[in-house]
């Protein structure tokens, strides 16, 4: 049932008209996918994580990104992968059940009215993790929703 309230698409990131990224998020994560270009040999790319700031680019050119992060991650669990001609990072939350309107601080926010849906989003995941006997995939909510990090009694984290 928890599949069902996955992200139902990737937001993107352009910059010029030219997508950077694409990224979804969970209660959990924020996970970032780049298109790597073609013929470059993949031990040349790197990506350099920090709690609130992020570099990826290929060894021996200027980085493609380098920018703050828009909330602190856990470093020791965030990581990223190479595969099928796309890097994905995945960005472990510091704080289970934020909801960030992009991953990186300051760029790509989204609008009021896709971060609202996102957190509604997000308060779903948490019902259905906390109650996993009963199916949210079709609840909704109506007005505005609350915060799931802090909604009746704040939100436990590992």
């Amino acid at each position: 049932m928890a599949e069902k309230l996955a992200p139902e698409k990737r937001h993107s990131f352009l910059h010029n008209g030219e997508k950077v990224f694409e990224w979804d998020q969970t209660l959990e994560e924020v996970n970032i996918y780049i298109n790597l270009p073609p013929n470059v040999n993949s031990k040349q790319f790197y990506c350099k994580i920090q709690s609130k700031h992020v570099e990826v680019g290929i060894k021996g050119n200027p980085p493609y990104l380098n920018h703050d992060l828009f909330s602190p991650v856990k470093t020791d669990s965030s990581f990223w992968t190479l595969e099928d001609d796309i890097m994905h990072i995945t960005l472990q939350k510091r704080d289970k059940g934020q909801t960030w309107s992009s991953p990186v601080l300051g760029q790509g926010q989204l609008d009021p009215y896709a971060t609202d849906l996102e957190q509604k989003r997000l308060m779903l995941q948490r019902f259905q993790e906390e109650n996993p006997g009963f199916d949210f995939s079709q609840a909704q909510f109506t007005g505005s929703c609350p915060d799931p990090r802090t909604f009746m009694g704040g939100i436990s984290s590992d």
